[in-house]
Parts: structure tokens; C-alpha cells; sequence
């Protein structure tokens, strides 16, 4: 069999192609809907989560991204290829209908064998955490920022495309079955193994309007995916607001960051909302204490990169249970600065936390930054994973804010 196409049959290249992807893409979709099914299970709040199911999980994510990358770069070749062959006519081409949706298919088939796992790649690289690309390009893309509205984005579009990919797909083995059963030519057979000619109709259509169709048919489906709201940029802040807190020192501004090891990587995430009660004075009163601090963190606010339902679930902080994490403390001089000593209440269990903090002031505004790393079992998060080569046992919790003093009364 010749490796090069003719006007009238495909080369073995171009077959090889064909197939290669073809049952790529069928792994892709049974390996996206496995995963994607335990990873509800993990997030679901009244299933228990075990370490295995996890390590599987993210096996098969694993397994689907890494495949994913190999057909963008698979496609591109296949493109490439294409274009330097002569492409053999359609048997149908003077059935003017049929033959523009055939060729409809096929633009919406290139198109989304280049998109599909493009915007899933740009997914993975704009969030943190979970799966890895087994590639060796690494994990990231040039110009693409870790940005939590990005990976949203991107992740919505993914899933958008992969409907109208699964839908060409469809129209295409229909219309083979056709050509097979019905029709009784030779068009799926030319494209199986070994060497069939086949004489192509003297007319065939032409190709704006099938470009036309397909791009109409993805500006429908990404316009359906605006309208229901996917594509629209989610809150980081979920669940009920909470509510504002009298305090002498007023927060302006600051951020309350987390950041855990898993699969040996680091995953940085922030708390959109979080209220701080501080009562602070630059002299100590007679028990040595500058004031007292009461930080409330809404659980439900948390954005930790692909994790962050996962970190809602019934094993992890149980957000649906424990909705808010405080730390009450007073603000005690010690030899080596100025420490918040109080207690860090996560989920049922409050365990004694001594923080450093860093402050200064200059008339009535204070900036302030402090860290803290704590063992999340001791508060009862991830006990069913207990492999640190899984999710790391630390926990490093860190803050910055500006203040102002309020007037006095």
C-alpha cells in the first residue's frame, strides 16, 4: 500500500492518522467521564473517600491530559500532512446537501482536534494541583498565568468544544455506516486497510460554505455555553457573606493564603472572604498584653487551584458542616516580636496556635503579616489520606493586611 494519497485513495500515513486518533479520542472520552465521575464522588458530601480512590482519580486525569496533549500535537501533524496530499473526492459529491455536511464534519473535526485539547491544555495551566501532565514540556504554557477566571474560562470552553467534537464525531460514523450499509459504495472502505480506488463524482462542493456552517455551529455552541452563564467569570466568594465585625483597627486591605503539598507540588490557594475583629494598643496593659485578635474565615470561599472541591468535601474541611475556621488569640510581646497566641478552630477541633507577627505603624494605618504551618491532621482534615507522597501532613497558612485606626468616639 503506497504511503502518499492519490485523487482516487488514501496512503497508509493518512489511514494510520486516522485511526491513531480515532481510538485516542474514544480512550480520551471514556477516561474524561471516569475521572470526572470519582472526582464528584470525592466532592459529594455523604460518600466516604478513601486514599485509593483519590491515587485513582488523579491517575485518570492524569491519563487523559497527557493523552490530550498527544492529539494536539498528533492533529497538527495530521493537518500538516493533509495539506500536502491530494485529498480524495467525495462518492457523493453531487448530492449537494449531503456532500456540505460532510465536508461541515470534517472542518468542525480539524477544528476541534486542535481546540478541544488546546483549551483543556491551557485549563491545566492556568490552575494548581491535582494531575500532572506526564509530558516532557512540562506543566505550563507561554503566555498563560496561573489565574484561577482563566482556568475557568478555558475549563468551560473545554467542555463546550469536547459536545461539538463528540457531536461530529457522531455525524461522521453515521454518515460512514451510511456510505457502507446503505449506499453500498466505497467510502468507509477506502479508509480501512489495505488499498481501495474509488472514482470520485465530478462534482464536489466547494469549501466556504461548510467553513461558514462550522464556524456558525461553534459560535452557536460557545454562545448557548454564555448564555446558560459558563462562560462567565464565578465568585470566588460562595456560600453566605459574612457578616461585618465592629473592631478598633478597620482591614483596607490584605489577603489569607494556604498552601499545601500535593503529589509533591506545591498548591497555593486564598480565602475570598474573611473578617478580623483587632483590638491593639502600642502600650501593654498590666497583664502585657497589646490587644486581642478574632479572625472568621468563610470555608466555602476557598479557591486552591483544580482542588478546591475536593477541599470542600466530607474528609477535607466539610464546608456544608463547618461552614467557618476562626482563630482567637491575644497579642502577647515576646522576646523575639510580637506573637498572636490563641487557638485555630478548623472543622470540630480547636488546637492551641502561636503566631509571629510582623507589624508596624505609622500614625493611624498598620500593615501586618504573619505565618503559620500546622499539621492538618491534628484537625481532623484528609485523615483517609495518609500518604504524604499523596497530600503532604503540613499545612503553611499566611497573611498580610493594612489597617486603620478607627476615630476615636
Amino acid at each position: 500500500m503506497q504511503a502518499a494519497n492519490t485523487p482516487t485513495s488514501y496512503g497508509w500515513i493518512t489511514k494510520t492518522f486516522h485511526w491513531a486518533i480515532a481510538l485516542m479520542i474514544l480512550s480520551m472520552f471514556a477516561l474524561g467521564w471516569i475521572a470526572s465521575t470519582l472526582a464528584g464522588w470525592i466532592e459529594a458530601p455523604d460518600i466516604a473517600v478513601t486514599e485509593d480512590t483519590v491515587a485513582w482519580t488523579k491517575l485518570l486525569f492524569s491519563s487523559h491530559k497527557t493523552m490530550g496533549v498527544a492529539i494536539f500535537f498528533l492533529a497538527i501533524l495530521r493537518i500538516l500532512w493533509a495539506i500536502s496530499q491530494p485529498k480524495p473526492g467525495l462518492l457523493n459529491g453531487d448530492n449537494g446537501p449531503e456532500a456540505t455536511l460532510a465536508e461541515t464534519v470534517h472542518w468542525l473535526l480539524y477544528g476541534s482536534l486542535i481546540a478541544v485539547p488546546l483549551s483543556g491544555w491551557v485549563y491545566h495551566a492556568a490552575t494548581t494541583g491535582y494531575a500532572p501532565i506526564w509530558w516532557p514540556l512540562g506543566q505550563t504554557l507561554p503566555f498563560v498565568p496561573k489565574d484561577a477566571q482563566l482556568a475557568q474560562i478555558s475549563g468551560a470552553l473545554h467542555f463546550i468544544l469536547q459536545w461539538v467534537l463528540a457531536g461530529a464525531i457522531t455525524l461522521h460514523v453515521l454518515g460512514a455506516l451510511k456510505h457502507h450499509i446503505i449506499d453500498r459504495d466505497a467510502t468507509l472502505r477506502r479508509m480501512l486497510p489495505g488499498r481501495t480506488e474509488a472514482m470520485p463524482t465530478a462534482e464536489q462542493p466547494g469549501h466556504a460554505l461548510p467553513i461558514i456552517a462550522a464556524l456558525a455551529i461553534w459560535a452557536a455552541a460557545l454562545g448557548a455555553g454564555a448564555w446558560v452563564g459558563w462562560l462567565a467569570p464565578e465568585s470566588t466568594v460562595r456560600g453566605e457573606a459574612l457578616a461585618e465585625v465592629q473592631s478598633d483597627w478597620t482591614v483596607q486591605d490584605g489577603a489569607l493564603n494556604i498552601t499545601i503539598v500535593q503529589g509533591g507540588a506545591d498548591v497555593t490557594g486564598s480565602f475570598a472572604d474573611w473578617t478580623a475583629s483587632i483590638a491593639y494598643s502600642e502600650v501593654p496593659d498590666a497583664q502585657g498584653l497589646h490587644g486581642a485578635v478574632t479572625v472568621t474565615v468563610a470555608i466555602a470561599s476557598l479557591t486552591l487551584g483544580s482542588v478546591t472541591g475536593q477541599a470542600m468535601g466530607p474528609d477535607y474541611f466539610a464546608v456544608g458542616e463547618w461552614p467557618t475556621a476562626t482563630f482567637t488569640a491575644d497579642l502577647v510581646q515576646a522576646e523575639d516580636g510580637l506573637i498572636a497566641d490563641g487557638t485555630l478552630r478548623i472543622r470540630d477541633q480547636g488546637q492551641p496556635a502561636q503566631m509571629p507577627v510582623t507589624l508596624s505603624i505609622e500614625g493611624d494605618t498598620a500593615n501586618a503579616t504573619g505565618s503559620l504551618t500546622i499539621d492538618r491532621r491534628d484537625y481532623s482534615v484528609g485523615m483517609g489520606t495518609k500518604d504524604e507522597g499523596t497530600l503532604a501532613f503540613a499545612v503553611v497558612i499566611d497573611w498580610q493586611l493594612t489597617a486603620t485606626r478607627a476615630a476615636p468616639e
